[in-house]
């Protein structure tokens, strides 16, 4: 790259984040080649690329300044940090959301659609059909549906969270729960703390805020707590975002414990916990969790059904203390004007209110233990170690064989149609280089281990040419 393209990538890095915004005045040719040590001709030249392609403008006698009506779109994933598509978590994801029947995906993140309850659905929505018109055609209430909060409500009781019912809102899915709290909470610049590893999803809705994300390392009992407050101390961040139970990728579950020293720490350098329980319904017994000791002072649950019921049939809720409530009501006002679609949030609290429900989950979790129970035998077999035996769930974090790089191996596989989820695209500090995430529910297809153990094989012969 020549200093005239240097200069000309670095000013449409800054336009496309936000960090020049439209009607902003550069700084002056002469300034700027001091400031970057290049000739003021380099500079000229730059601007004038800039300007020719209608990022910035000139004003006769007072500069150049970015463009107000052609500005460029912002760009999730900024050239100067592009990851490899294996690790890119947009990347991921389209791949594992695009992917055609042929493809065998077991780093994905959701149980096979036959271990859902299709058929519960289906009378749900024959159900529905009979229902009042209203149901069908008018917008939905600010809160969302009232049944369906009231299931929560109850099951919040049962976990010891008592909630007043105007203190749980329900939104479009999990992940617009999450968009919204961060819009509420957040400012370009803020700092987030999130676990190493974490859900990559958290990190791909993180950029979209421009703030800056901090890792914590991640232990079997919780992030490891010595750093934690450490963190908290030098970074202050505004945030921190995690899964007590059943932690994805690498399912673990918090440690009373390590709970209560989190809950102290969070107090003393005023953070905010967000609190993603997704995966409740998936343990036997319950663990430790930060939302029930704090009371929602300064915790907030979030959650959704598409991991338990469906994630075609969208809908995801907040439980936070009433002023953010109300806040993030109106804001969900503003941006979808009212709550998720009352036929979404009907059927999900008929199904959820009757008895299939609990049936549902016997039989998911009896299918998951024995699921995980022949995973971590033929995983083993094929030389990768879990790092721990979850409580539950369907996630296995494993160690790869030394020498042997989840990314390089998630290429061989995604060549042969398998799909596996590197550890890398979890990692803030990019250090899980040697780990993968199975999905354990969809490792019943014995391709999926010809093409791993193949393409390990190459990889390991290579290593040793």
């Amino acid at each position: 790259m020549t200093r005239t393209e240097s200069l000309t990538d670095d000013i449409r890095r800054k336009i496309s984040s936000g960090a020049l915004a439209a009607g902003e005045r550069l700084p002056s040719i002469r300034r700027y080649a001091a400031l970057m040590q290049v000739s003021p001709s380099t500079v000229v030249e730059a601007y004038e690329r800039l300007a020719a392609a209608g990022l910035i403008r000139s004003r006769r006698g007072a500069g150049f300044y970015v463009s107000s009506s052609q500005q460029a779109p912002r760009s999730l994933v900024e050239s100067a940090t592009r990851l490899p598509p294996e690790i890119d978590p947009f990347w991921v994801s389209r791949q594992s959301l695009d992917a055609g029947e042929e493809v065998l995906k077991p780093g994905c993140g959701w149980l096979p659609e036959d271990w859902m309850p299709a058929e519960a659905l289906r009378k749900g929505l024959r159900q529905l059909a009979r229902s009042d018109a209203s149901l069908l055609v008018d917008y939905g209430g600010t809160r969302g549906a009232p049944a369906l909060r009231q299931w929560l409500q109850n099951r919040f009781a049962r976990d010891g969270l008592n909630v007043p019912l105007q203190q749980i809102m329900l939104t479009g899915s999990g992940s617009q729960a999450l968009d919204l709290i961060c819009r509420f909470l957040l400012r370009p610049g803020d700092t987030v703390l999130v676990d190493d590893p974490c859900y990559f999803n958290f990190q791909t809705q993180l950029r979209i805020h421009q703030v800056k994300i901090a890792g914590v390392p991640w232990t079997p009992t919780g992030p490891d707590i010595t750093a934690f407050e450490q963190v908290l101390a030098a970074e202050r961040p505004r945030l921190y975002i995690t899964n007590s139970a059943l932690h994805n990728p690498t399912g673990a579950s918090l440690s009373p414990q390590t709970a209560w020293r989190m809950l102290r720490a969070a107090e003393a350098q005023d953070l905010i916990i967000v609190e993603d329980d997704i995966f409740a319904d998936f343990e036997p017994e319950m663990s430790a969790r930060l939302a029930i000791p704090d009371g929602l002072e300064r915790v907030i649950r979030m959650g959704s059904f598409s991991k338990t019921l469906s994630a075609s049939v969208r809908c995801g809720y907040i439980a936070a203390r009433q002023p953010w409530i109300d806040g993030l009501v109106d804001l969900q006002i503003a941006c979808n004007f009212g709550g998720p679609s009352p036929l979404t949030t009907e059927l999900l609290a008929s199904v959820l209110a009757g008895g299939s429900y609990r049936k549902h989950l016997d039989d998911v979790t009896r299918r998951l233990a024995r699921a995980q129970r022949e995973a971590v035998a033929r995983l083993t077999r094929s030389g990768l170690t879990p790092w721990l035996i979850p409580r539950g769930g369907f996630y296995l974090w494993c160690r790869l064989p030394a020498g042997i790089d989840s990314t390089a191996l998630a290429r061989r596989c995604r060549e042969e149609n398998v799909i596996l989820a590197p550890g890398n695209v979890f990692s803030v500090s990019q250090s899980a280089g040697n780990f993968l995430r199975f999905n354990v529910a969809h490792l019943s297809d014995p391709r999926v281990f010809q093409v791993l153990e193949q393409a390990m094989r190459e990889l390991a012969a290579g290593n040793h040419l």
